[in-house]
C-alpha cells in the first residue's frame, strides 16, 4: 500500500473502530488526512470500495495479531498485553460484530475471530484447566469472545478489566465442574 493510501486507510480504520460504518464520512476523513475529497474519490472510487479496503486491512491485522498471540506462553499477562497493544483492532472487530447484519462485516468478523481464536485456544485451554477437553475449551472461547465484544469499550478495555474478565471465566468453568 502506498504511503498516501495508507494515511487514508489508517484514518478510516480509526474512525470505524470508534464509531462503526456511520463514522465513515468522506468529508470527515478528508479533513483528518488534510486532503481534498476529490483525492479520496481518485484513490478509492467510492465509500463502498474504501470500506472493502478497510476490511482487507483488518484481515491482515488479524493475521499479525494471531502471530503475536501464538508467541504468548500464557493468558495472564502475555496475551492480555497483546490485546491491549492491539486495542484499536479489537474495537474495529467489535464494530464489525455490532454491524454484522451487513454480510461483508459479518464475514470479516468471522474470519478475523477465527484467525485469532485458533491462535490462542491452546493457552486458553491451559488457563481454564480444560487441556483435556478441547471441544469444551473451544465452546467456552467462542462464548467468551462473543460476550467480550458485548462488553468492551475504549474505556473498559484495560489491563485490570481484562484480568477480572479472565478470572470470572475461570470461576465460571470451575463452577461447571461442580454440577
Amino acid at each position: 500500500m502506498n504511503q498516501i493510501k495508507s494515511i487514508w486507510i489508517l484514518t478510516g480504520y480509526k474512525l470505524f473502530a470508534a464509531g462503526g460504518p456511520n463514522a465513515l464520512k468522506v468529508e470527515v476523513i478528508s479533513r483528518q488526512v488534510k486532503k481534498s475529497k476529490s483525492s479520496f474519490y481518485h484513490l478509492f472510487g467510492d465509500l463502498e470500495m474504501f470500506t472493502g479496503q478497510l476490511l482487507n486491512y483488518h484481515l491482515k491485522r488479524a493475521k499479525i495479531i494471531a502471530e503475536k498471540e501464538r508467541q504468548c506462553r500464557n493468558v495472564v499477562p502475555e496475551l492480555l498485553h497483546v490485546i491491549l497493544e492491539m486495542k484499536e483492532d479489537l474495537l474495529f472487530n467489535r464494530q464489525l460484530r455490532i454491524h454484522r447484519n451487513n454480510e461483508g462485516f459479518k464475514n470479516c468478523f468471522e474470519k478475523a475471530s477465527q484467525e485469532v481464536g485458533e491462535a490462542i485456544v491452546g493457552i486458553w485451554a491451559d488457563e481454564l484447566n480444560l487441556k483435556g477437553n478441547s471441544k469444551l475449551a473451544h465452546m467456552v472461547l467462542n462464548l467468551a469472545i462473543e460476550n467480550f465484544y458485548l462488553q468492551i469499550t475504549p474505556e473498559t478495555l484495560n489491563y485490570e478489566w481484562l484480568v477480572n474478565y479472565v478470572n470470572d471465566l475461570k470461576l465460571m468453568v470451575k463452577e461447571f465442574e461442580h454440577i
